[in-house]
């Protein structure tokens, strides 16, 4: 937008402050204004010149912020609590307000549609954008684990918060009932009962175990999107074959006039293609969108679409081990009118600005959890393997301890230090960290009740 000028820039920081980010980079603001690249960073220049904004850091590592942000952030006495709880909710840009206000309108305003191909067809992976392309790559940069190390690692290191976190936080978009204090206890005691809720919230954990472990082995792949939604549905269809199976019913979307294609030969054929063309995304933040954004419009399964589409948009940061994805405090209604958006009009303004903020809440969380995990102890890094090969021996095939270390060759001699590793392992092993062996919750839950044989 030619028409930008240095009072929006300036607005587009308070409102950033705000909403508690109160350094931004020219990205942020270049989105947040809607505004040119190069205009967007010529005003920038100028208020730093002129004293009005405060720059710090050099090249991509340049961010700005107020002068003085006591008035951006002070909240006045009489200011209403709801006020006060916005500056914790997503910046909307103007495309994504003027998008909100045509989703006002009543339902009998606006003109049924259906599913639109062209929609993914048009789309060229690395040359199209569903994000804006700076955007994308500055999330990528913030997001990434620096190094070379295998896929899944970042995933890996922060899974026992990820795994109550991404759990909690779909569920509840999905209606369910339990606080999170709640998710962690059911976790820990790992059986759900006849509650349709704790069924929910223990098929997502192992929704997310499986993705942990398959996805670097076996990469983006049809399979494996439509295995995730068997393992996230199972025991919440009536009829199993509906699990996994690109849908044959007809589905209704309620509180909207968007209708979804009805053929299932179209689900299919739109299914492989919005896989193939993410697998080719070199970005993976703007693949793990595009997964999202278009899992969810297309609807290929008869229930647990959105679902499916949260879990599987952490795919491609799994793959080039990105921070995860789990939707931290995002707002039900903010997120059905993201949906509504890209459903109705496949307009995507209100869904970046819900992704890029809580994407960066999680890279927040995830950098904390990391950092709180110091540095890795070099002898379980030693025997990462060689720990999982036994603890699999111990707990699945029920076998004593010295029978693993023997079968393994890792006595003493051989292994020096293994021995009281392992011991101290599975005194500490519980249902709710089992997937780091490769165990699942029932073999586990089995070897405890059986009073942990070692």
């Amino acid at each position: 937008m030619s028409g930008t000028t240095r009072d929006d820039v300036l607005e587009a920081l308070r409102r950033l402050a705000r909403a508690g980010q109160f350094e931004a980079s020219s990205t942020d603001l270049i989105h947040a204004t809607q505004g040119s690249s190069a205009t967007v960073r010529r005003h920038l220049e100028a208020l730093w010149a002129s004293g009005a904004v405060v720059r710090t850091g050099r090249a991509r590592a340049t961010r700005y912020r107020l002068k003085d942000t006591n008035e951006a952030t002070a909240v006045s006495a009489t200011e209403a609590p709801a006020q006060a709880e916005s500056r914790l909710l997503p910046v909307w840009s103007p495309a994504a307000l003027a998008m909100s206000s045509r989703l006002a309108m009543p339902l009998a305003a606006r003109n049924p549609v259906t599913y639109q191909r062209r929609f993914v067809d048009d789309y060229v992976p690395n040359e199209s954008w569903l994000m804006p392309r700076e955007l994308a790559e500055a999330l990528h940069r913030s997001g990434r684990l620096q190094g070379q190390q295998p896929a899944g690692t970042y995933a890996r290191k922060v899974l026992e918060q990820l795994l109550i976190d991404l759990s909690w936080s779909s569920s509840r978009l999905e209606g369910n009932r339990y606080s999170l204090l709640a998710t962690e206890e059911l976790f820990r005691r790992g059986t759900a009962g006849s509650d349709a809720d704790a069924v929910m919230l223990l098929n997502h954990k192992t929704a997310i175990e499986f993705l942990v472990d398959a996805v670097p082995v076996q990469g983006l792949s049809t399979p494996l999107v439509r295995n995730l939604h068997a393992v996230l549905m199972q025991d919440l269809l009536a009829d199993t074959d509906d699990l996994g199976a690109i849908r044959q019913k007809v589905v209704n979307i309620s509180d909207t006039v968007y209708v979804p294609t009805q053929v299932p030969a179209m689900l299919e054929e739109m299914l492989e293609s919005i896989v193939a063309k993410a697998r080719l995304i070199k970005n993976p933040v703007e693949a793990a969108f595009f997964l999202w954004v278009n899992l969810a419009y297309l609807q290929p399964f008869e229930d647990g679409n959105k679902r499916t589409s949260r879990l599987a948009a952490n795919i491609p940061l799994l793959l080039y081990n990105c921070a995860p994805l789990s939707f931290l405090d995002v707002d039900t209604q903010d997120y059905a009118r993201a949906m509504l958006g890209v459903y109705e009009f496949r307009d995507v303004a209100l869904a970046v600005d819900l992704f890029s903020w809580t994407y960066r809440r999680s890279i927040n969380k995830y950098l904390v959890v990391m950092e709180s995990l110091g540095m890795p102890d070099p002898l379980r890094l030693r025997y990462r393997e060689s720990l999982t090969d036994a603890m699999g021996l111990i707990v699945r095939e029920r076998k004593s301890a010295q029978a693993a270390l023997e079968e393994l060759k890792l006595t003493e001699d051989e292994a020096p230090g293994f021995r009281a590793l392992l011991l101290d392992e599975l005194k500490k092993l519980e249902v709710f960290n089992c997937a780091r062996y490769r165990l699942t919750m029932s073999a586990t839950q089995g070897w405890i009740d059986a009073g942990r044989p070692q």
